[in-house]
């Protein structure tokens, strides 16, 4: 059976007929399988939801109760119509899964967003042998060469040790990267109190009570934060909220910080390039893991990785899906 039969594009995204499902939908569909919970995957008003129970339960902190009319928790391996159906992990952020779809022999895996450096705040990815691989293509460009995220938190501890006497507030997407921060400063052994923002404290609870270590937490809504560190999402550092701290030092946790302009657009001081996707050399290595026959690249720079598999004659395709952003970022 050819691939392209099985899944495909659509308008609301990409669609298996075969099992009458849509993953990461663009918009309300009858049935959805969600690979994660970040916005620009998990969107509200589908009919039927299914994912990990990490995600569902992040999609209903983040939405609401009634954010879809029906849910069902991903377990092991299942049929969906004539469709067999898989959730395996993908290393970017708390319940993060690539899913697995296979018809008549023919197995395409749709991953997602996915990371191949280890994160303490999740389960690793997991290569799943397929005939056909979808990629995301975020950094998607031989310039993106993320250097270990220990180092990383190693600079700003050494900037909180030079400037003992200034707030450092790192900018973090609040679901994923805070606690990922987070978690790799407690590895590094920092144990004093950590101040978040009131926009992270839900997510950083549920994270706890799934057993991610984030150490002492204290908010950052009080007019004084005595914590030397505070961790708050982006649009704070456009709101009056950051005007409370005198000088500080502005960082920001993002794979996006390996570009220069774009810290300097920011106002960022203390670029921490920590990214939850992989960068080049770990998605090109990815591929030649798993040495699918065929590549199928979405949201991001796909001509880069296009051209690559062109090199190494493997056929490889663009989905062109538009609506994907970075949120994980």
């Amino acid at each position: 059976m050819r691939a392209d039969s099985i899944l495909f594009p659509t308008e609301a995204g990409l669609y298996c007929p075969d099992g009458g499902f849509h993953i990461d939908p663009l918009k309300p569909v009858a049935r959805a399988l969600i690979t994660h919970g970040h916005s620009d995957h998990a969107r509200f008003g589908h009919g039927a939801v299914m994912a990990t129970a990490e995600t569902l339960e992040i999609m209903r902190l983040r939405m609401g109760e009634g954010f879809a009319g029906t849910t069902q928790v991903a377990a092991g391996n299942m049929r969906i119509g004539g469709v067999s159906v898989g959730f395996h992990p993908a290393g970017h952020v708390l319940g993060s899964s690539q899913i697995s779809v296979e018809v008549g022999g023919c197995r395409i895996v749709v991953s997602g967003d996915y990371a191949r450096q280890p994160n303490p705040t999740c389960a690793a990815f997991q290569p799943v042998p397929c005939d056909v691989f979808v990629t995301e293509a975020t950094f998607g460009l031989p310039v993106f060469r993320f250097p270990d995220p220990a180092g990383q938190v190693q600079k700003l501890l050494a900037s909180m040790a030079e400037f003992p006497d200034r707030p450092h507030l790192v900018g973090a997407y609040a679901l994923g990267k805070a606690q990922h921060v987070i978690a790799l400063l407690r590895e590094a052994g920092y144990d004093a109190p950590i101040a978040v923002h009131g926009a992270l404290k839900t997510l950083c609870e549920y994270y706890v009570s799934r057993g991610v270590n984030l150490g002492a937490l204290v908010p950052a809504s009080v007019d004084e934060v005595a914590a030397q560190l505070v961790i708050a999402p982006p649009p704070a550092f456009a709101s009056p909220w950051v005007q409370r701290f005198r000088d500080p030092v502005l960082a920001f946790a993002s794979g996006w910080m390996a570009v220069r302009a774009r810290a300097r657009q920011r106002g960022v001081e203390l670029p921490l390039i920590i990214s939850d996707h992989v960068d080049w050399p770990a998605l090109t290595a990815t591929l030649t893991e798993l040495a699918p026959g065929e590549v199928w690249v979405t949201h991001g720079t796909e001509d880069g990785v296009i051209r690559w598999c062109e090199l190494q004659q493997i056929p490889a395709r663009p989905l062109r899906l538009v609506g994907y952003e970075d949120e994980a970022e």
